[in-house]
């Protein structure tokens, strides 16, 4: 959908994560609350980069650059946007809701495209972020609770 797929992949295996499908990843649910992602095999550790062609990912970043599964703990939905779209979204808590996968509910992101926006970036840090949240720490929370801490101070 011409939003920079690949190009992200790309910068986000030169930032050292791994890629484990391009364009078609199988998705299987191996435990009540857990789904896995794998690449099929005719198609595995290859990337294709409009402009490019198709690349073969650890032969020119290494065998660690690929994995060949991991589980499926978020999604992250890119979405091209105009400027006054995304002055519009949420700010404090994001665009987060949650995507039913073989029956079982995965949190999902929405993050907007547009030019200018360091995607490979705004992704790690959702990431991060979202591994926050699982550990308990929840940013837009913490800022919230500090707001209504400070405004009851000043109104004593």
């Amino acid at each position: 959908s011409a939003v920079g797929k690949s190009e992200l992949a790309l910068e986000l295996i030169i930032r050292g994560n791994r890629l484990i499908a391009d364009d078609v990843t199988e998705f299987r649910r191996i435990a009540p609350d857990i789904v896995s992602g794998s690449c099929p095999p005719l198609l595995r550790e290859f990337l294709e980069v409009r402009g490019l062609g198709i690349l073969n990912i650890p032969a020119m970043f290494g065998d660690s650059a690929t994995k060949r599964s991991k589980y499926l703990h978020l999604i992250v939905h890119l979405r091209r946007m105009k400027l006054q779209e995304i002055a519009d979204m949420e700010r404090l808590r994001g665009a987060g809701r949650y995507r039913n996968v073989l029956g079982v509910d995965i949190p999902e992101i929405t993050v907007p495209v547009a030019p200018g926006r360091n995607l490979a970036i705004l992704v790690e840090t959702a990431v991060r972020n979202h591994i926050l949240k699982l550990k308990g720490y929840d940013a837009a929370e913490l800022f919230i609770e500090r707001q209504q801490q400070a405004i009851e101070e000043n109104s004593t």
